[in-house]
């Protein structure tokens, strides 16, 4: 769409097959680019971002996450389990309590880029 909302159209009726094929042969297979979707649907909820950001800061306990963003343990047990199913936090136990932290490093820099961009728009 232009900035007018209109649809825009390519009136080219050749295919540029050099290009096409290029693109087709870097492209990744059907299951990592699925994977990678699923990643950033995690990334789609506000309060899954806000316990990653908390994670950032420090290793907490959901005892803590549910206290610092005034939510109910339930809730927040549910979202770690989502971010933990998806690999971007882990945890470790201590005694009964369980420690949540970042999975590695490579969620952080997802998370950087992503804050970058939507600083860049404003």
């Amino acid at each position: 769409m232009n900035g007018k909302g209109e649809m825009i159209k390519c009136d080219c009726i050749a295919i540029h097959q050099d290009i096409v094929n290029k693109v087709k042969a870097s492209m990744p297979d059907e299951e990592k680019l699925y994977d990678l979707a699923e990643v950033f649907k995690v990334f789609g909820d506000t309060t899954r971002i806000k316990i990653l950001y908390a994670l950032f800061a420090s290793e907490m306990c959901v005892c803590d996450i549910a206290v610092l963003l005034n939510m109910n343990q339930s809730a927040i047990s549910h979202q770690l389990r989502v971010l933990k199913q998806s690999k971007l936090v882990k945890y470790r136990k201590e005694g009964k309590t369980v420690f949540y932290s970042l999975d590695d490093e490579h969620v952080k820099h997802i998370f950087d880029q992503g804050f970058i961009h939507v600083s860049e728009n404003k």
